[in-house]
């Protein structure tokens, strides 16, 4: 019996529809010191309240307490494929883990770029730009509004310094064709990630689990646990997102010489995998080759402090 064609139930190409724009960046509006505090403010409310607790602050403190009593982790253990209950008591323990032949079977998995530029070349996209290494998590990074089709050409043309990124974009007909397990019991969007070789999301930590599917090409991913933040100078960005300027691919110790004492970790997640990344631990994430990843934060309380 052959298999379903991926593409049969996909929209018609429609190449000279004109993309529409995207929203404004919200964090580019203009505000008074005032509204900006308040609007830091009501954000912390409304995070501490999605994730049910007290505070974040609080729930960020309870995750590196967990995470200081842990084993040290030198390698990342691969699964078969896990179902919703392995899963759960697997993440309670707080380390990361690579579970193999979850995502392989997604119809999004079987395309081709080909397949995705002529069925989804005109979706609007917002590309990452510049150094968006060094600006990663500065509220005016350069970003780059163009359709999907003409940001594969640039994306594809350019060999020279930082490629241009696609990523943390909410596409909704992508994700039509992705076939998510129901690891936690509130999960937000599916955020897609597209470009090649070069393409990296530089050392941060969310504090939400996270669930990475890999669908196509190879990426490489350093993981360092929370209580290390110590180590890696972090920056707050907003209270559940911290960016760290230590480079575990090109390590300046000179520059930051705590970093030696980091316990970090690497390992390549391949196509069809997804990697288990608690809430708290520190990753940078480098594409080996072209890669089309997705992944889904929880919105709830971290599985680790259910332990």
């Amino acid at each position: 019996m052959s298999q379903p064609d991926p593409v049969s139930s996909l929209p018609a190409p429609s190449a000279r529809t004109a993309a529409r724009a995207l929203p404004p960046r919200p964090d580019l509006l203009p505000m008074s010191p005032e509204e900006a505090a308040a609007r830091e403010a009501a954000r912390d409310r409304r995070d501490a309240q999605v994730r049910g607790v007290a505070s974040v602050q609080e729930m960020r403190q309870a995750i590196r307490q967990a995470s200081a009593v842990l084993p040290a982790v030198h390698e990342i253990p691969r699964l078969g494929p896990q179902k919703t209950a392995a899963f759960r008591a697997r993440a309670r323990a707080g380390l990361p883990f690579i579970m193999t032949g979850m995502a392989n079977r997604w119809p999004l998995s079987a395309m081709s770029v080909e397949t995705l530029r002529e069925h989804f070349g005109q979706l609007p996209v917002r590309a990452r730009v510049g150094d968006y290494i060094n600006t990663a998590f500065a509220p005016d990074r350069a970003m780059q509004d163009m359709t999907l089709v003409a940001y594969l050409e640039r994306a594809m043309a350019d060999e020279s310094g930082l490629p241009p990124y696609l990523g943390n974009l909410e596409l909704r007909n992508l994700n039509r064709l992705c076939h998510w397990p129901n690891f936690f019991e509130k999960m937000g969007p599916p955020r897609f990630w597209i470009g090649p070789a070069g393409c990296i999301t530089p050392l941060h930590c969310d504090y939400d689990d996270n669930v990475f599917a890999q669908l196509w090409g190879k990426k490489r991913v350093w993981l360092a646990p929370p209580h290390h933040d110590q180590y890696l100078y972090p920056k707050q960005a907003n209270a559940i997102l911290f960016g760290s300027p230590f480079d575990p691919d090109h390590p300046d110790l000179e520059r930051f010489p705590l970093a030696r004492q980091a316990a970090l970790v690497c390992c390549e997640v391949q196509p069809g995998e997804m990697l288990y990344i608690p809430a708290g631990w520190y990753h940078q994430v480098s594409s080996l080759t072209f890669s089309l990843s997705s992944n889904r934060w929880a919105r709830g309380r971290p599985l680790v402090l259910f332990a």
